[in-house]
């Protein structure tokens, strides 16, 4: 296989997973990984991706570039659905309380069964506090779930509300579990998303929950984007698809959070 062909097939390993590993590629191309990281380099040149430990990550992922809910949502289904339907054992039937949901497209699979829960008696209801447009149409047709939607400027790259009105909202509200989503999760920065004013949100969900619960799959463990919104000890639980390496499972052993891994 020529060069140009193993760069592409890296390429296409990016755009379906966001993150590739030395030795998997080595493995799957049967070339060395000296040979998978000269291509990794060529492709660091081109802003195709960054190197991190072990592998790399796609350049979409990093820093302030963000994509909007429609170009993220078909990525990783399968691993987000999986992580989502971890999430949900934390529903049960007779679950009683108030829930947050943040925006983005791994707790965007979490509403889709949300909007399916039913509780184990008629009169029960499920509070959903969100600041997504998209979370709040997806559950709205469940007649056991009341929505509570935070108003603010919409940012109509995610659908997000954010700003000073959604804080102050935000501010006045104790959720019994926040389910947070998150760009990057890291042993150093911690938590972090490419923009501001959501970091912002994310943090006050994150803070004003009696339990912070990240959903994330693999290829955002290991990443930093822009802007940390949280330290690992801020958060309860992070449910994913895959263990973590060494040094961020260790940090969160650490920070005593358990790890679900869907």
């Amino acid at each position: 296989m020529y060069a140009e062909e193993r760069q592409q097939h890296i390429e296409a390993l990016l755009s379906t997973s966001g993150r590739v590993a030395v030795v998997d590629v080595a493995a799957e191309l049967g070339v060395s990984t000296e040979t998978v990281r000269r291509d990794l380099d060529h492709l660091e040149a081109r802003g195709v991706l960054r190197r991190v430990h072990g592998g790399a990550i796609a350049a979409s992922l990093l820093g302030r570039t963000e994509e909007s809910v429609s170009q993220r949502r078909d990525r990783n289904t399968a691993a987000k659905d999986r992580i989502a339907a971890a999430a949900m054992a934390l529903l049960p039937p007779n679950f009683t309380g108030a829930i947050a949901i943040d925006a983005g497209t791994t707790t965007g699979m979490l509403a889709q069964r949300i909007a399916r829960w039913q509780p184990e008696n008629a009169k029960q209801r499920l509070v959903v506090i969100t600041n997504s447009i998209h979370i709040a149409a997806t559950v709205s047709d469940n007649p056991h779930i009341e929505i509570q939607t935070l108003g603010g400027r919409m940012r109509g790259i995610t659908g997000a509300a954010v700003g000073a009105t959604t804080l102050t909202q935000l501010s006045a509200l104790r959720p019994d579990i926040s389910f947070i989503g998150a760009n990057g999760i890291h042993e150093g920065f911690g938590l972090s998303t490419p923009d501001t004013e959501e970091a912002a949100v994310k943090t006050a969900l994150t803070r004003g929950a009696q339990r912070a619960v990240a959903l994330a799959d693999e290829s955002k463990l290991g990443v930093e984007s822009l802007v940390s919104f949280a330290a690992l000890s801020d958060i309860d639980m992070l449910v994913t698809d895959a263990a973590p390496d060494a040094a961020l499972g260790e940090s969160f052993e650490a920070a005593g959070v358990e790890v679900v891994i869907a």
